[in-house]
């Protein structure tokens, strides 16, 4: 059963380098009966099974973070890039789709997306493509636990600069203004989460970097400043409360912000992952993580049931030590054929 996991994990692709990953999919797809494969647009991995009017989409990211692990078996044990983050959850729905087989009435489609390392590029293109029933995204969260909740993020620049003044004056420089207002940033951060109990509730601050530098008219003091947002504050909320506290002028916004994302818990599609784990003599878990997933970008779109899942420990993401158990893999596997079959007969 493990024969898709190693060979996708065999195709290095890192965030922009998936190109050979992809080819390799495909034609894995093909080869295991799904009724097409293609590359789209976007250049995401894509097989159909099925061509009934209910579609159910299994969305997993195809590249991984930089940094090679040569690809090994011992003990059972995968080591590879990408075994947990996250062709395991890519691969299990790839393999659990063509064991599964079609469905009357009903379409599959796996879609291996690129760049969920980076700005989720392939996410953005297939969430106007489809409009499914339901949607399940891969991302490691143990065999055995449904994760409903990913956090949202939000980053930004806070620039302050500083006409030059000799070291003697005793003005403020661009840097301490910068540290002022990273102080002020956290204490207000730190109010925030003082009553709240729960992780998934809360601001968690990071300050991902800080420099400096002149010329012989200026001094500027840069801070690279991330957060990860609980769901009542959106993207929007949070830049307001930060430009109030950093002053508008000097905070730029970075890249593509996502909101935190919830899911419902009495779904159809829930209570059938309930059911595959419990045949397998697991105790389903929930988990509400602290990241972001490609769930954040295509949830809030296509308002449909969804859930996260995949095999894998993420504690192991993006570490040199990555690896995943065969045995989970394989659980994972067991576990989605038996929530397809689950859905697809109750609907």
């Amino acid at each position: 059963m493990s024969e898709t996991l190693i060979g996708l994990v065999s195709q290095y692709s890192p965030s922009g380098q998936e190109r050979g990953a992809v080819e390799w999919l495909v034609t894995r797809m093909k080869s295991v009966g799904y009724d097409d494969a293609f590359i789209d647009e976007a250049g995401n991995a894509v097989g159909v099974m099925g061509k009934g009017t209910k579609q159910l989409v299994l969305l997993g990211h195809i590249d991984t973070v930089p940094g090679e692990i040569p690809v090994r078996v011992e003990d059972g044990i995968l080591y590879a890039r990408g075994a947990v983050d996250a062709k395991g959850p890519l691969a299990s729905f790839a393999d659990a789709v063509a064991m599964a087989g079609a469905k009357e009435d009903w379409q599959f489609i796996v879609i291996g997306a690129v760049e969920e390392e980076r700005d989720s590029e392939g996410a953005r293109f297939v969430v106007h493509q489809y409009k499914p029933d339901f949607a399940i995204i891969g991302e490691p969260n143990q065999w055995d636990r449904i994760a409903l909740g990913y956090k949202g993020s939000a980053w930004a620049h806070i620039t302050v600069k500083r006409g030059q003044a000799h070291t003697a004056s005793g003005e403020e420089t661009a840097a301490e203004a910068a540290v002022d207002i990273w102080l002020k940033v956290k204490s207000y951060v730190d109010s925030f989460n003082a009553d709240r109990q729960k992780v998934f509730d809360k601001l968690l601050l990071t300050l991902r970097g800080m420099e400096s530098d002149s010329n012989d008219f200026e001094q500027w003091a840069k801070l690279k400043v991330g957060v990860r947002l609980p769901a009542d504050i959106s993207p929007e909320d949070w830049y307001q409360t930060l430009e109030a506290l950093a002053g508008k002028e000097n905070v730029e916004r970075i890249g593509f912000p996502v909101p935190a994302w919830g899911c419902e818990k009495n779904t159809p599609l829930v209570r059938a992952f309930l059911s595959g784990i419990r045949s397998l003599g697991g105790e389903p878990r929930f988990v509400y993580k602290t990241g972001t997933a490609d769930l954040n970008i295509v949830a809030p779109v296509w308002k449909c049931p969804a859930v996260v899942y995949g095999p894998g420990d993420s504690s192991l993401d993006h570490t040199p030590d990555e690896h995943i158990r065969l045995d989970d893999y394989n659980k994972a596997v067991d576990v989605l054929v038996a929530a397809l079959q689950k859905l697809t007969a109750s609907q």
